[in-house]
């Protein structure tokens, strides 16, 4: 005998006093809801009296409060108006407490369901914030000097050849300074390094010298002592020096009393006036021969002799806008000055242009494309957690539209229903938000670790308050986006239909299947964007790898030789060094030739204008290469075969006539159809110094291994004309096993020859490759990261919303299967059903992919942003891993039994 459900449920409801005609329909629906429960109950064969308990424990009778507000808002007097607004507004808070509440009870009971919701959210929050904090740091945040927008680099250019972003001479420098109308302020700055000689164990510092103006110019103070004084820039005036604050406190452990203290910089003596700012590493320039670590010393800028070509460009210039002045303006009135000098000074200014940019566009430009195409890949993961989350909520939600419909069917309006449920949501987010905020205090040192080298600022990179707002932000968003969908569809619920389905109506209408249909779509779609460009990008970084550097990387280990003005004031000392140093090295057990050379391949580069005998061209339209100056057997160290003639000996000394070795690359556009040894060719800063061709060495990437081959001209040692280039030269050393095994026996070798000599910059050619290829690498590593973690969630998406159909058709697949369905059958069914909405994903992805991975652009390097061959491995790839998800799900499917799936039903 069944019990009186409306009996039962009117002893529940007395003590809330309801007005009889709405208490009938609250009585009716929540009767057919404990009796669906009860015959379920006795479906499973429990006793009566346990049946009876468990539909009466199964509804939370707490519930009917929310149908409080609604039947007060019916029945409320208008004399008691203004106490029933201040009543509500209590009952109002009280409820959403309760909502809250409800919440974290209702996530405790599926713990399952809470953990996979929280884990997706937090990969992708978190991945979002570590993305974002190197943005931020890096774009975002404006420079710390005064009125950084104001502050602008002026560089050279020339449109004929394609040249931007060039150093410039030390007489332009000063002629813009002077003839400009546009800046407040103009500064030089120039890489340096220095010989700190003031302790027992000498060290190689970074420098710079600086216009006397800089910090004026940045609008910055030293943090101890003085700035500099215009005077100090002019020649013979006491030698001073501003030390960085690094400096300042690793080797004199942030003394005061180093401001007015000697340094010993390459034997000379200069005055610290100065402590530099913390942070304060360099005035915001890219500098080659100032680490990302930052310069040391600061010393004012006076010219040497040799800087006084216009030929020699090796400054770079940053400059402040005078307040009412625009970039336009300033790029308008550079090109009429360089317009003037280049009629004044034809031989070195011709074709030459100014480019103006703002400091910050120099110093993130190269990194500005690569970082906001990361930001745009981590949202893409974060949108497809997104639905994943929802396809989740979804489903579950459809299986609680019997508690909507009891809800509902106490008064509870539309908007409190999706109030209880976007509570939930948003529980989750705000705990996945938290989570995702913990992996990113792992994640972001593991970003700066990856990128030390390849991307500006990487130091001011880290959690600040701009990121934890950033974090709390993207969580509530997506609390309401993935929470918001099944809001919407289950608050919209038709009672009847809803409370006669009971717990078995989970299937949710064609419009929840429409929803989770169009996720997996969607979720299939946007991994695939991401798969194929991270397919692109392993493909450009593979053909990097390809690329022959032309020379053997493998066993050679290099070193910084700066030589002490002081001590190698002239460059016969200079050569006298490498003549005894050489030597010493070779000689060495397990080193199999050593060698000098100014300028490391992959490291930096010089270039020069030359001119070929007999093959004269137009001023202006000379040809450029790249300009080296060499040890003999440098080539043999190497490992760069000679093609023709022969190589540098020892014979090729200063009394020698002038001997150069040309590359492949040089022979073949200027002498296709004859041998260049025995030609002549004329570097421009020797004048009229003609030089013999004596040799051909195979080409090799000099500048990087995506540039193009250039012509290279290699000068011997002893016949150098670059200045200062014996004294900044490096020394490299082949061995038979691994070069880091003899750093203390080359050590102890170049101090037997000169104690006081600094040695620094230790690598080997192999990490100098690697270092090369670090924003490479860097970029494919993350969208690579970021497109498997996307094809994770889109098959974790798919395989939930198929286990879902299937588990919601079971009664439907039961009869089938009763009316003779075999296994296979029921197979292809539900694996055909999910193959539908794949290829609906990877149809929409690789739309969306032609277009999107147009934006990767530069960032490609030997491949197409079209290419065919990723397109289709990487939608083959999806598609079958898409198709596992499905079938796995659809093999339960087959193992339905029909009598236990039709009593269900």
């Amino acid at each position: 005998m069944n019990p009186n459900w409306q009996q039962i449920v009117r002893d529940r409801l007395a003590v809330l006093r309801l007005p009889p005609v709405r208490e009938i329909e609250i009585v009716e629906e929540i009767a057919l809801h404990l009796e669906a429960i009860y015959d379920d109950a006795r479906a499973d064969g429990l006793a009566e009296a346990e049946a009876q308990a468990r539909a009466v424990q199964s509804y939370d009778w707490r519930l009917l409060e929310c149908g409080l507000s609604r039947v007060e808002r019916q029945w409320q007097p208008p004399a008691a108006t203004l106490e029933w607004l201040e009543r509500k507004g209590g009952i109002r808070m009280e409820s959403l407490w309760q909502d809250l509440r409800f919440a974290a009870r209702s996530l405790r009971k599926r713990p399952g369901f809470t953990l996979l919701v929280l884990l997706t959210l937090a990969l992708g929050i978190g991945a979002n914030t570590a993305i974002f904090s190197v943005v931020n740091a890096v774009l975002l945040v404006p420079l710390p000097y005064r009125q950084p927008e104001q502050l602008v680099v002026l560089s050279a250019k020339n449109d004929k050849k394609g040249v931007t972003q060039q150093p410039v001479s030390y007489p332009n420098v000063k002629d813009w300074k002077e003839q400009n109308q546009v800046f407040a302020q103009l500064a030089g700055v120039r890489g340096e390094s220095f010989s700190l000689t003031d302790r027992d164990e000498p060290e190689r510092v970074s420098g710079l010298r600086v216009s006397a103006n800089i910090l004026s110019l940045l609008g910055v103070q030293p943090v101890l002592g003085r700035d500099f004084l215009p005077e100090e820039e002019q020649p013979g005036r006491e030698k001073v020096a501003l030390v960085g604050y690094n400096l300042w406190q690793q080797r004199y452990a942030g003394s005061p009393q180093l401001v007015g203290q000697t340094l010993s910089l390459d034997g000379n003596a200069y005055t610290v006036v100065g402590i530099l700012p913390r942070g304060l590493k360099q005035p915001g320039l890219t500098l080659p021969a100032v680490p990302p670590s930052g310069a040391d010393v600061w010393i004012p800028l006076i010219p040497a002799t040799s800087e006084q070509n216009r030929n020699l460009a090796g400054f770079r210039v940053i400059a402040r806008l005078k307040p009412d002045a625009t970039l336009t303006h300033a790029q308008t009135e550079m090109n009429a000055l360089a317009a003037r000098l280049e009629q004044q000074y034809p031989d070195s200014n011709a074709d030459f242009g100014v480019d103006v940019v703002r400091l910050h566009d120099h110093l993130t430009g190269r990194v500005r494309r690569a970082l906001w195409i990361l930001l745009g890949a981590v949202g893409i993961v974060l949108l497809i957690a997104c639905a994943n989350v929802a396809n989740l909520l979804l489903a579950r939600a459809t299986e609680r539209q019997a508690e909507m419909a009891v809800r509902s069917a106490l008064g509870a309006t539309r908007w409190q229903l999706m109030r209880q449920l976007l509570c939930e949501s948003l529980a989750l987010s705000l705990t996945g938000g938290f989570l995702g905020l913990w992996l990113a205090t792992f994640g972001v040192p593991l970003l700066t670790g990856l990128s030390a080298s390849s991307i500006p600022r990487v130091e001011e990179i880290g959690i600040s308050w701009p990121v934890l707002g950033f974090t709390m932000l993207v969580a509530l968003l997506t609390g309401v986006v993935f929470g918001l969908v099944p809001a919407l569809q289950t608050s919209g619920i038709q009672l009847v239909a809803a409370l006669k389905e009971g717990k078995k109506g989970t299937m949710g209408g064609v419009r929840a299947r429409r929803w989770l249909n169009g996720l997996v779509v969607a979720e299939l779609a946007l991994a695939l964007v991401l798969l194929t460009g991270a397919g692109l990008m392993l493909r450009s970084f593979r053909a990097v790898n390809a690329v022959e550097p032309g020379f053997d990387p493998h066993n050679v280990l290099t070193l910084a030789v700066p030589l002490p003005v002081g001590s190698y004031k002239e460059q016969a000392q200079q050569l006298q060094f490498y003549e005894r140093a050489l030597p010493a090295l070779n000689q060495l057990p397990g080193v199999l030739s050593a060698a000098g050379v100014f300028r490391l391949p992959l490291v930096g580069f010089a270039t020069s204008i030359f001119t070929v005998q007999g093959q004269p061209v137009p001023p202006g339209q000379e040809p450029q290469a790249d300009f080296r100056t060499v040890s003999f057997d440098y080539f043999r160290t190497m490992k760069m075969p000679l093609m023709r003639g022969r190589d540098f000996t020892e014979r090729d000394n200063a009394q020698a006539a002038d001997a150069v070795i040309i590359n492949e690359e040089l022979a073949r556009r200027f002498f296709p159809n004859e041998d260049p040894v025995g030609k002549r060719l004329q570097v421009r800063q020797e004048k009229t110094r003609w030089r013999e061709i004596v040799g051909v060495v195979a080409n090799a990437k000099l500048t990087g291994l995506e540039a193009q081959t250039d012509p290279a001209i290699y000068l011997p040692f002893p016949q150098n004309t670059w200045p200062n280039a014996l004294r900044n030269s490096y020394l490299i050393v082949r061995t038979a096993g691994d070069p880091n095994q003899s750093h203390a026996a080359i050590r102890a070798a170049l101090r037997a020859i000169d104690p006081a000599l600094p040695l620094a910059q230790w690598r080997t050619m192999e990490v100098i490759l690697a270092e090369s290829l670090a924003a490479r690498r860097f970029n494919t590593a993350l969208l690579s990261v970021f497109a498997l973690i996307a094809g994770v969630l889109a098959a974790v998406g798919i395989y939930g919303t198929m286990s879902y159909l299937v588990t919601a058709r079971t009664p439907e697949l039961g009869l089938r299967v009763a009316l003779g369905a075999q296994g296979n059958d029921v197979l292809r069914l539900i694996v055909g059903q999910g193959m539908w909405l794949v290829l609906l994903g990877v149809a929409s992805g690789l739309l969306a992919s032609l277009v999107l991975t147009r934006l990767l652009g530069n960032l490609l390097f030997g491949v197409s942003g079209t290419d065919g061959l990723t397109f289709t491995a990487t939608a083959a790839l999806l598609a079958v891993v898409a198709l596992l998800a499905c079938w796995i799900p659809a093999r339960r499917a087959t193992k339905v039994d029909p009598l236990i799936a039709l009593r269900a039903e």
